[in-house]
């Protein structure tokens, strides 16, 4: 990912924040026939390696599930939008704007590694749920489902894990802009029903002092 350093993330911490709160990624790796990809919600695990390991699980009808060609790359994207110019104070001022896309996202690359064990991937299951059940006033539970089922739901699935070997973020929220523009930019998202995006461009770093940076 091309990432210019007024863009850049690179505490773990907040990556990991990121992880955690978007959740769905889409992972891509290499088989026999070339890049393949899948969209799915993976959970971290912080504490194993050096920044954190992804779990989740595959359809075992997925080719993906065969064995990868090299790293596998999660792709996590946070709020995006259409940045328009005439939120820009220098619009009025001088009119050399033009418009753009604002967005988060956070790559994680690492080994791909297969876990068959049912007892292993009834957990990454388990854990799965739980993670996404826990705000729910009664939250649903794998114990919930007869166990026969579970466990032939079980047969049609393959766990995997990724240890992240690296991982970059990219906070692309008008760090480049003016004071004026960045203020024109949260005002007018949050008008035009974006409170997310608007409060993604309060805080995003400090802008520059004036003009686009490349």
């Amino acid at each position: 990912m091309y990432v210019p350093p007024h863009f850049a993330e690179t505490s773990l911490p907040v990556l990991h924040d990121a992880i955690r709160k978007y959740g769905f990624a889409t992972l891509v790796t290499t088989i026999e026939d070339g890049l393949i990809a899948t969209h799915l919600p993976l959970l971290l695990d912080p504490d194993r390696g050096p920044y954190g390991t992804l779990i989740g699980h595959f359809a075992r009808a997925n080719p993906q599930t065969q064995p990868p060609r090299g790293e596998a790359l999660a792709i996590f994207q946070g709020p995006e939008g259409y940045i328009t110019p005439s939120y820009y104070a220098a619009k009025r001022e001088h009119g050399k704007v033009v418009p753009t896309w604002n967005y988060i996202a956070v790559h994680a690359y690492g080994a791909l590694r297969f876990i068959e064990d049912k007892d292993a991937v009834l957990a990454i299951v388990t854990r799965l749920t739980e993670h996404r059940e826990a705000p729910r006033a009664a939250p649903w539970a794998v114990s919930d489902a007869p166990a026969d089922f579970v466990a032939g739901m079980l047969n049609g699935i393959v766990g995997f894990e990724i240890e992240i070997a690296r991982i970059q973020g990219k906070w692309k929220m008008s760090q480049n802009r003016p004071d004026a523009d960045r203020a024109g930019t949260e005002a007018g998202l949050a008008a035009d029903g974006r409170p997310d995006m608007a409060e993604a461009v309060r805080t995003s770093g400090a802008p520059f002092a004036s003009g686009e940076k490349p």
